[in-house]
């Protein structure tokens, strides 16, 4: 069950998380159990941690090390046995040193901990990814794009995108509303003229790399080692090299 905690109004976070009875507050006109009673026994998927308040922080590590969780105005201690699975873009360690996040929660929080590149760290990823929303974005627009050119990738692959997926995500819906065409270009992305740029020139150096493999394996007749030392990279990246450019020869 996910809870983006960063999208909730502080104020109402906490009867969010937590519940609350009848009467708790005004318009609480009936009972009404939290995320962890509801996703007790399952899994509590708590995104944005890093933004948590930190008087929220405090009955949140209550709750985790008690294993037990007090609805807003009421006595009983229910019993809650959640899994809880926390994911941040912030750097918790600079927010513990600043005071700004507990770090007896952060402890408690950190048993196994996962830390995922920027998408700007992982330009492999980037076409299967842009498919993926494109589809989900079809879906939820009524389009029918079929993807974007190879320009417009390898300007998306130019960007660092300092707002990770959901940049990337927000751009592409952008670029889908007013889109003419079924298959999106350069021109349809709204990037900084300068990742525009950056593209061309990394394609233009592919090329040149590309045509230096390929004369070389000319020369010594296909031999990957010979072409490995005159190029002077190992012969691992010179394979890794014919792969990425679909050299035959």
């Amino acid at each position: 069950m996910p809870v983006n905690v960063g999208g909730i109004p502080e104020t109402l976070l906490e009867s969010e998380l937590f519940g609350y009875e009848k009467g708790a507050f005004t318009g609480a006109d009936r009972r009404k159990p939290g995320m962890f009673e509801l996703a007790s026994t399952g899994t509590l998927f708590l995104d944005e941690i890093g933004d948590m308040p930190l008087p929220l922080q405090v009955k949140l590590l209550r709750v985790l090390a008690d294993r037990r969780v007090q609805r807003l105005g009421g006595t009983l201690s229910i019993p809650v046995d959640a899994r809880v699975i926390s994911a941040t873009n912030r750097d918790l360690d600079a927010l513990v040193a600043a005071g700004r996040f507990r770090e007896d929660l952060f402890y408690r929080l950190n048993v196994i901990r996962l830390s995922v590149p920027p998408l700007r760290e992982r330009s492999g990823d980037l076409a299967p990814l842009v498919g993926r929303l494109i589809r989900r974005l079809n879906a939820r627009l009524g389009k029918s794009v079929r993807g974007v050119d190879a320009q417009a990738l390898e300007a998306l692959r130019g960007y660092a995108f300092p707002g990770n997926v959901r940049e990337l995500e927000n751009l592409l819906e952008r670029a889908m509303i007013f889109a003419e065409s079924d298959t999106l270009g350069p021109s349809d992305l709204t990037l900084p003229a300068g990742a525009v740029r950056a593209a061309t020139a990394a394609r233009s150096l592919d090329s040149l790399e590309r045509e230096a493999i390929v004369n070389a394996l000319r020369r010594w007749e296909g031999s990957r080692t010979r072409t490995a030392a005159e190029l002077g990279i190992s012969r691992r990246t010179l394979l890794n090299k014919i792969k990425e450019y679909g050299i035959t020869a």
